[in-house]
């Protein structure tokens, strides 16, 4: 993990120091993530929904061949989420096509298949699917040196919901960017690279947090005036007394949160508040700048479980992970936890669920 002078993205770990081991996407086979979408399309509507296996493609270049192909603009491509180039991965489009038939796309490449479609009344939105079904290895990973009871906790007790690293750019990029945005040094007139620009800050604040919380014990306990968030949603749970309030984060029916920053009051208070005061007023600009863009104030979850989780080893050097994680939550926030393993390839984006 990388050192940079201004930004350090190498957070702390909860579940002890991981052995300096481990390879992954040695082959697109290792790094291998199924999207769940949760709905059936509906059969009828100006939306053509379809199924894709990509085998070395990245979401972005698929849409644009898409569009290609169907003769219509990209912004009328949509998809659920980003998937890794370096991987082989099922992923749904949907294509508008208001008063036209299904195009043929009989154009994409041999390492795209077709493996279903479907009309539907609206559009795929951004985490509008319901998961992501991955199944991973880690090559060169001594089974020796990793313990069943590590494997089993990452299972039970979870691991902090970080935004992965290749959020903030090649080097930490993306947040040198945003500094100069948030500053007012620069304009960017690139909605996409504007936007990349954005989401790496609040992402890089949250991380800051998460990992002050997880410095000072609490990140998966209450701290006074914490507002947790119900298990498996998005809503802030509604009880107030203290003694219930921690009851229900140590028996992960709730999570505490940290702030995705904007627009908006802080909802926690007293002891919570202060700790996330002391971290963000480090970056007093980037607050003012991100509520002048228009962001606004939310609240994530600090820790997350990875759902289905399992695990072999299919070689003595060879570990497999099988787990299902929500939109929105990150992969390698559980592979980190296991090894500080190294990229046999170089993807071009991060695979969140």
């Amino acid at each position: 993990m990388p050192h940079l002078s201004q930004y350090d993205l190498d957070f702390p770990r909860v579940h002890g120091a991981p052995v300096d081991a481990g390879v992954i996407r040695s082959l697109p086979e290792d790094f291998q993530v199924d999207e769940q979408l949760g709905f059936e399309p509906c059969g009828e509507g100006e939306h053509l929904f379809i199924l894709l296996r990509k085998r070395g493609e990245n979401t972005q270049w698929i849409a644009r061949q898409l569009a290609k192909l169907a003769g219509i603009e990209l912004k009328d491509v949509s998809y659920a989420g980003l998937k890794d180039r370096h991987a082989v991965t099922t992923q749904w489009f949907s294509l508008w096509l208001p008063g036209r038939a299904d195009p043929d796309l009989s154009g994409l490449p041999d390492s795209v298949e077709i493996l279903q479609r479907a009309r539907h009344n609206r559009k795929l939105k951004r985490g509008g699917h319901r998961a992501n079904r991955f199944v991973l290895r880690i090559r060169e990973l001594d089974q020796t040196l990793i313990p069943e009871s590590l494997l089993e906790t990452i299972r039970d007790r979870g691991v902090p919901n970080y935004f992965g690293e290749q959020r903030f750019g090649h080097d930490g990029g993306n947040l040198e960017l945003a500094d100069k945005l948030l500053a007012g040094e620069i304009r960017i007139r690139d909605r996409h690279k504007r936007s990349m620009a954005i989401s790496a800050a609040r992402s890089y604040l949250f991380n800051l947090i998460v990992a002050e919380r997880i410095r000072r014990g609490v990140w998966d306990a209450y701290l006074e005036g914490d507002r947790p968030v119900i298990r498996g949603s998005s809503n802030l749970t509604p009880e107030t007394d203290p003694a219930e309030l921690s009851r229900q984060i140590e028996a992960i029916e709730t999570h505490p949160t940290a702030p995705m920053m904007g627009r908006g009051r802080a909802l926690v208070e007293s002891e919570s508040l202060a700790l996330e005061t002391d971290i963000l007023q480090r970056f007093e600009h980037w607050g003012a700048g991100l509520e002048k863009l228009g962001q606004t104030r939310e609240r994530r979850s600090v820790r997350f479980l990875p759902r289905e989780f399992s695990w072999r080893w299919l070689q003595s050097d060879q570990l497999q992970l099988s787990f299902e994680l929500p939109p929105g939550t990150y992969a390698t926030s559980v592979l980190r936890e296991i090894c500080r393993y190294r990229v046999a390839a170089n993807p071009d984006s991060e695979t969140q669920g």
